[in-house]
């Protein structure tokens, strides 16, 4: 079997992703633009592995012979086309588990590679357009962990909660398989069905058979509450949520709320530039945001942008949990060290880390941790988290019984602290 044309195929993949080396829950920037100091054709231009590679091109110094250095992977690569008892073998996922494995010997769960078909998922879902069970969910752990669930989808009917654990699919047991890889199972065409098997905390497995639905979603919810208080929700940082936040505060503000309450628990992050718009609306022009350093110590600061400030001066409360990740922590903690509102609920997840995510050849894409970011202040979050001003839990039984100690906490804090009165 004459293997040279995918044995050349699959050097460009694997050299494209030692390049690139070095998206779930995380901040994932769009553009070089956003990151690259170095060119103005990488400040202006959309990141593939072309173009990637063709910037990394110093780095091929760094082996003296590629060939020699992929001498042992292909002796395996031929090996099992001799040998393996199952014949013929499937190329493509060979290659693919190669990528996967490269990127998993870097101990980084936020570096990870996406098929083509998930990585498709994933931009109709940032874009809000998508089908499946409707839950946004982490795959950075042993098992997709459930994080919140979509009004009016499939997901919230069935019942699925924050923290579930989906242990089994179609009565197959997925321990030790890639979350990502499940989650591809889980999602499918609208109108067909699947049953997950779910942990709950300390509680036995049990089924759940979900028929899946196109889900079309809005990133923010706005809504006035009793007592004159606003209220927004953001489920994630995706494609349209800067204009929907703009969209909502504009409406709410129409009503002159005597404070503002903005929910970011379970929003797992997202889009960088969305992060920074966001912040816009409640701090001046310039203020820091955020610090980002890459890994040879060059250190960006990020501030806010003309086109915001809807909402500067209004008494503020910000609602965070443990899956509020990455966007939601920037957001957080930029407004908690600019004083600028009271942070109520539990410690967020501590995700500071920035991606990248090139587009590979063959429509898939590579998700690479590319630096650290800070609170203004300097305050590292990744691993840490934002803890709260104000500590309230909100429990299972907060849940069964339809109370949101958190959100009533809030309602208290800004009636009761003597600001809006």
């Amino acid at each position: 079997m004459n293997h040279k044309p995918i044995r050349s195929a699959a050097i460009i993949i694997i050299i494209i992703c030692i390049f690139v080396s070095g998206i779930s829950i995380g901040i994932i920037i769009e553009s070089l633009g956003i990151i690259s100091r170095k060119t103005a054709q990488l400040r202006n231009g959309p990141v593939t592995s072309e173009l990637m590679l063709a910037f990394g091109g110093e780095k091929s110094s760094e082996s003296e012979d590629i060939n020699e250095l992929f001498k042992p992977f292909w002796e395996s690569w031929d090996l099992l086309h001799m040998y393996f008892v199952d014949q013929p073998l499937d190329d493509n996922a060979m290659m693919e588990g190669a990528i996967r494995g490269m990127i998993s010997a870097l101990g980084d769960p936020h570096t990870r590679y996406a098929d083509p078909n998930e990585y498709q998922s994933e931009v109709d879902s940032s874009a809000g357009n998508y089908q499946g069970i409707g839950a946004y969910v982490d795959v950075t752990g042993d098992y997709v962990k459930i994080n919140s669930t979509i009004s009016g989808s499939p997901a919230e009917e069935v019942g699925l909660q924050s923290g579930d654990l989906v242990i089994a699919l179609n009565g197959k047991d997925v321990t030790g398989i890639d979350p990502s890889v499940v989650l591809l199972d889980i999602r499918g065409p609208e109108g067909t069905s699947v049953t997950l098997t779910i942990q709950r905390e300390d509680q036995e497995p049990f089924d759940v058979d979900i028929v899946r639905r196109r889900i079309e979603t809005a990133s923010v919810e706005g809504k006035m509450l009793e007592n004159g208080l606003a209220y927004i929700s953001m489920e994630q940082f995706g494609d349209k949520t800067t204009q929907e936040l703009r969209d909502a505060l504009d409406s709410l503000m129409k009503e002159n709320p005597k404070g503002l309450i903005f929910d970011l628990r379970n929003n797992g992050g997202g889009w960088l530039n969305t992060a920074i718009e966001t912040a816009s609306e409640f701090l001046p022009v310039g203020t820091t945001v955020l610090l980002e350093k890459d890994g040879d110590g060059t250190e960006t600061v990020y501030k806010t942008q003309n086109g915001g400030g809807r909402a500067l001066d209004i008494p503020m409360v910000v609602l965070i949990n443990e899956n509020s990740a990455s966007a939601s922590e920037i957001v957080t903690g930029a407004l908690l060290v600019h004083d600028r509102a009271t942070i109520i609920g539990k410690t967020s997840y501590g995700k500071g880390s920035v991606q990248i995510q090139p587009a590979l050849s063959n429509g898939g894409a590579v998700s690479v941790t590319i630096a650290r970011w800070y609170m203004p202040d300097g305050t590292l979050i990744h691993g840490v988290g934002i803890k709260p001003d104000i500590e309230v839990d909100y429990t299972e039984e907060d849940f069964q019984n339809d109370v949101d100690p958190q959100l009533d906490a809030a309602i208290d804090f800004l009636i009761g602290n003597g600001e809006i009165l």
